[in-house]
């Protein structure tokens, strides 16, 4: 079978034509995977900012065009922009802790000035890949992923009980978060092949009823602004602080890393073979530049998504012309506004249902890349000093071991426990001798 005709069997291949309404059904099985965590990290930051329920629907609206634009840049590369491999992209949840930070201390402004300039931070050491990648091995990248599902179960917790909401952790939060997480839970268990990637939307919808039920959602908003309209171009303002700035730059080097582990799990488990200099080179520019451009639209930066990465192994579709039909659908999305003022209307308890399972299995997948990294006694040392130092220098608040350093060394580090995680392993990645003991650790 040639590539150039068109068959359902190409996708299976990278390049290849297929019947469109074969393929649509599986660019949406993409889509559905990662819809509701390219949303959730807006509400989030969009919280902690004090922003408005209208504003919040504008976001989600752009954030759904802005996945759509990126996911198409990877797939479909601008001169060395792009990696040409079946990536989705979405808003990324690594960027929550610390945005939310700089939202709560600076204002939204602050988080739209702090994207521009971390993306464009990115982007350019992302065509320069060939020359560090050596430095972010798959241990320092695995141990990253583990640190950003750790300092994501406080935000879930937050949410569950209701966000920041005057009843926070009233008895009608606590049911609502409750009966989500269990339909997430029930629905991963008995559901087969890929129908358990949407776990996270059956438990959206039955929390969300449920809601509507107890009173607890305003539908009236859901078409306030009709139908269709277009996207908000710069909705914010951008504000530029050093310290914001310094933090996000940081975080985009964390996010450096969370790429390259997921295009490097998908070209080994969906293609078969290792990743190429210019493939890293290709999504990590793709992931700083695409930020940009969601920070022009007020989102916050995007980058590759670990469950699609994970869907992408499951099922072997990797066929570039079926995602993107996917992406073609986010697209269309971004100009519907019912879709984004649906998901503003959603009580925090019913995301907290799903993102604390979501959160866990971020640590999990961490675990996991740390497995594929080999257990050597490297290997171990590296990522359990970084953790140990990373949790416990920014958990033990109380002991303030930050207080002789600079204010801004302060607001990166003191309170984030990815920034800290990275940079120790980087640092011990360069340090201990190649030569030590090389032996797995038997469990």
């Amino acid at each position: 079978m040639k590539n150039s005709e068109c068959s359902i069997s190409n996708i299976y291949r990278l390049d290849g034509r297929v019947p469109l309404l074969k393929a649509v059904p599986f660019g949406l099985q993409h889509i559905l995977a990662m819809f509701v965590s390219n949303l959730t990290p807006i509400t989030i930051i969009a919280a902690a900012g004090g922003l408005s329920q209208a504003e919040v629907a504008v976001l989600l609206q752009n954030a759904m065009l802005v996945a759509g634009i990126a996911t198409l840049i990877q797939l479909f590369p601008v001169w060395r922009i792009g990696s040409r491999l079946p990536i989705v992209m979405g808003v990324s949840f690594t960027f929550v802790t610390v945005l939310s930070t700089v939202a709560a201390s600076y204002g939204y402004p602050a988080v739209i000035g702090a994207a521009i300039c971390g993306g464009v931070f990115e982007g350019v050491i992302g065509l320069f890949a060939r020359y560090w990648r050596k430095i972010i091995a798959p241990v320092v990248a695995s141990s990253v992923v583990i640190a950003i599902g750790y300092s994501l179960f406080t935000v879930g917790a937050r949410s569950f009980g209701g966000g920041y909401a005057e009843d926070f952790g009233s008895a009608s939060n606590l049911l609502l978060g409750a009966v989500t997480l269990t339909v997430c839970l029930g629905w991963n268990i008995l559901a087969r092949g890929y129908l358990k990637q949407l776990s996270v939307l059956a438990g959206l919808v039955v929390g969300y009823i449920l809601a509507v039920f107890m009173g607890k959602v305003d539908l009236s908003v859901i078409f306030s602004e009709g139908i269709a309209s277009l996207p908000a171009l710069l909705p914010f303002a951008p504000e530029f602080h050093m310290g914001a700035i310094f933090s996000v730059a940081i975080i985009f080097m964390v996010s450096a890393a969370e790429t390259i582990g997921d295009t490097t799990a998908m070209v080994s488990g969906g293609l078969g073979r290792e990743i190429t200099s210019k493939e890293i080179s290709g999504s990590l520019a793709c992931d700083g530049f695409a930020s940009v451009v969601s920070a022009l639209f007020g989102c916050p930066p995007v980058t590759s998504f670990s469950q699609n990465v994970g869907l992408v192994n499951m099922t072997k579709v990797v066929n570039r012309f079926t995602i993107a039909t996917g992406a073609g659908c986010m697209l269309l999305a971004g100009f519907l506004p019912p879709v984004g003022n649906f998901f503003a209307s959603l009580p925090e308890s019913v995301l907290g249902g799903c993102t604390i399972m979501m959160f866990g299995t971020i640590m999990v997948s961490g675990i996991q890349m740390l497995s594929r990294a080999g257990f050597t006694q490297r290997n171990m040392t590296i990522a359990a000093l970084s953790l140990s130092v990373g949790i416990g220098f920014t958990a033990a608040s109380e002991i303030d071991l930050w207080r002789i350093f600079p204010e801004v060394v302060q607001s990166v580090f003191s309170a984030n426990v990815v920034a800290v995680v990275f940079v120790v392993s980087i640092l011990l990645n360069l340090i201990l001798p190649e030569d030590m003991e090389l032996e797995r650790i038997q469990g």
